[in-house]
């Protein structure tokens, strides 16, 4: 296994510790072990369940808890907080709680929309129709909003438009959806404005050290 400390190559040698179960009915094995070349501890944890007839464990997930895993969906450069701040939060809690990191992708959506897109609709769904509306959005941004809302089910689940940050329960997919069409936000308002300004800066130099009139 690479250890996610130090990225090198381990062998891997997990020691199982002693099972909890939650209210849920999940049985949670945790499974760690020290980074020989780094010293530092690797942390996961496996939520298992019964089979019909009792027996064996199944485990149904799987994640490492310690240190979180920043890679799995990293956010670029050009991205500010709070909105990558709260994307790293759905992200980091995603595995635990669908509903959590749903919630906090709305809430997440709704800002950008809010602060970006300036919209001025008060509800997410309000919002996403008022930014499909100006037509200034690529198809698949478009797209991937409306349904956003589709799959979200916001007919069904109002609060879902009107408190974005509530815990509510999500629709399969949901959680994973929203931040994929946060990625697709952040591209289009963070790091392609910002890919254009650098390469307006580059022909710029270029152009004042030939002596030219400024872009």
């Amino acid at each position: 296994m690479i250890c996610p400390h130090c990225d090198l190559g381990i062998y891997e040698d997990l020691q199982r510790g002693s099972t909890f179960s939650t209210k849920d009915g999940q049985t949670w094995i945790p499974h760690s072990q020290i980074c020989p070349q780094c010293n530092q501890p690797i942390v996961f944890l496996e939520a298992t369940t019964l089979t019909s007839n009792n027996y064996p464990l199944v485990t149904t997930k799987r994640f490492m808890a310690y240190p979180r895993d920043a890679s799995a969906r990293p956010v670029p450069a050009d991205v500010s907080d709070p909105y990558r701040r709260d994307f790293d939060e759905a992200v980091a809690v995603l595995p635990l709680s669908a509903k959590a990191s749903a919630a906090l992708s709305r809430r997440n959506m709704q800002a950008i929309l809010r602060d970006l897109a300036g919209t001025k609709s008060k509800d997410l769904h309000d919002q996403i129709e008022e930014v499909i509306s100006t037509g200034k959005l690529p198809s698949h941004i478009a797209e991937g909003l409306h349904a956003v809302r589709n799959i979200g089910n916001f007919a069904a689940h109002p609060m879902k438009s009107k408190s974005t940050g509530e815990i509510v329960d999500v629709e399969p997919q949901e959680a994973e959806w929203n931040l994929d069409v946060l990625e697709s936000l952040f591209d289009f308002y963070f790091v392609q404005p910002a890919i254009n300004a650098r390469r307006k800066a580059e022909i710029n130099k270029k152009l004042t050290e030939l002596g030219k009139p400024l872009i």
